[in-house]
């Protein structure tokens, strides 16, 4: 099962999708489907007529968890040890972006990059969860890109403005509930050509470790969102690239680069 969320150019909706790549249909659901059953309404949309267009299938209600250096070797590509545990910090959902929305980079950085994540969706308000029950705690998963000012992650003593900006955030195109999740593959393309190629199974930490872990730290909300980490191959974008993550049995999440002139 797929859930998106998207609009016809009134309220967001949400919907399960239907079909093969590029013949989708959504079919639409009442409610908000990680607080709801889903109930389908009767009412069916392609999802490339026209006015259609997909948005975040979720907006997280408090926050976005990151992890940092959960692959080793993305740890190793710039000079990191793989830490002992797991190395969080904090997104607003301010951050998020849907499918085919812009990345805006900023004017205070020169040096922008991508990281292709899965990401976590919690279904259930989560605390002190162990890690033999957490993955009762999800709702799904979707894909992310952990968008990095760099230069200024480097040069600042906390990541907050490095990683938190608008659109820093991309998350989409759809949630997949109930995915096995723990060797999948995990690919980045900008422009069309090949940046990271990794697979879930060479996390330093687990899914279901990682929900118990940031759940010891803070309460975690319905519809908040955990990024898993990112594979070795980040690497700088720039205005008018276009950015492609993938995540095997869930889906491609495609955005523009857009610096704007002042």
């Amino acid at each position: 099962m797929r859930i998106a969320r998207f609009t016809t150019g009134s309220d967001p909706r949400y919907a399960l999708v239907e079909g093969e790549p590029g013949r989708e249909e959504l079919v639409v659901i009442t409610g908000d489907p990680i607080y709801t059953p889903v109930q389908p309404t009767g009412e069916r949309v392609r999802l490339d007529d026209d006015g259609v267009r997909l948005l975040a299938p979720v907006i997280p209600r408090s926050k976005i968890v990151g992890v940092g250096r959960n692959y080793a070797d993305h740890a190793a590509e710039h000079g990191n040890d793989v830490p002992t545990q797991p190395l969080l910090f904090l997104k607003p959902n301010t951050s998020v972006i849907g499918p085919d929305d812009p990345i805006v980079l900023p004017d205070w950085t020169e040096h922008v990059e991508h990281e292709a994540e899965l990401a976590v969706v919690i279904g259930k308000v989560t605390k002190d969860v162990p890690p033999e029950r957490a993955l009762q705690h999800v709702f799904g998963y979707t894909v992310a890109n952990d968008v990095t000012a760099r230069d200024v992650q480097r040069s600042d003593a906390q990541w907050t403005r490095g990683k938190g900006f608008d659109s820093s955030c991309p998350l989409g195109p759809w949630v997949v509930p109930g995915l096995e999740v723990d060797d999948l593959a995990v690919t980045a393309r900008v422009n069309g050509e090949t940046r990271q190629d990794g697979r879930t199974s060479q996390m330093v930490f687990d899914v279901a470790y990682l929900v118990s872990y940031a759940s010891e730290v803070f309460t975690l909300l319905p519809g908040d969102v955990i990024l898993t980490g990112t594979p070795a191959g980040v690497g700088r974008i720039d205005h008018r690239d276009v950015v492609e993550v993938e995540v095997e049995e869930i889906g491609v999440l495609r955005n523009p680069v857009l610096r704007r002139t002042p």
